[in-house]
């Protein structure tokens, strides 16, 4: 149990962490307002309605209610998945990762109606689209997820 709460603890991280950048960003800055960190990075104020890349953001709002049902749920099973690989580490380290990234972006769609995103890079005047450190953490874990997945197969392949 104790592994168990320990990954918790882990994607609780992320959500506060995520959390707390967000408030610092709304507590400074207007909507679409930018700040200029380095030659290629920015700090941005911009609200996502959608989902990654802005996908179904252009929609009459369902879209909010169906990434929250869709999260929670995704979360709940990587809960579960936790639970069964707790004694590893790279496995439910990528899910925790996640778990906190996907709960931090519910927060989001509950409190604004969308996901505040705030960090900006760019390549002069190509910008990658803003997101925010639950983004980060979802990515993250999901690279995770295929390295713990290729390390597995390589593992099984030099036992047959």
């Amino acid at each position: 149990m104790k592994r168990f709460a320990g990954w918790l603890v882990l994607a609780c991280v992320v959500i506060g962490l995520d959390q707390w950048s967000k408030l610092a960003i709304l507590a400074r800055f207007a909507e679409y307002e930018s700040r200029p960190v380095t030659d290629f990075f920015n700090l941005v104020l911009v609200y996502n309605p959608g989902a990654a890349f802005s996908f179904l953001a252009d929609h009459a709002g369902w879209q909010r209610w169906f990434f929250v049902i869709l999260a929670i749920v995704i979360c709940g099973w990587l809960l579960s998945m936790i639970w069964q690989h707790r004694r590893e580490v790279l496995q439910p380290a990528a899910f925790a990762l996640v778990v906190g990234g996907a709960l931090g972006n519910v927060i989001d769609r509950l409190v604004y109606g969308r996901v505040v995103d705030f960090l900006d890079f760019h390549l002069g005047l190509q910008h990658w689209p803003a997101f925010n450190l639950a983004d980060s953490a979802i990515c993250l874990g999901v690279t995770l997820m295929i390295v713990a997945q290729l390390r597995e197969s390589r593992r099984a392949r030099s036992l047959s």
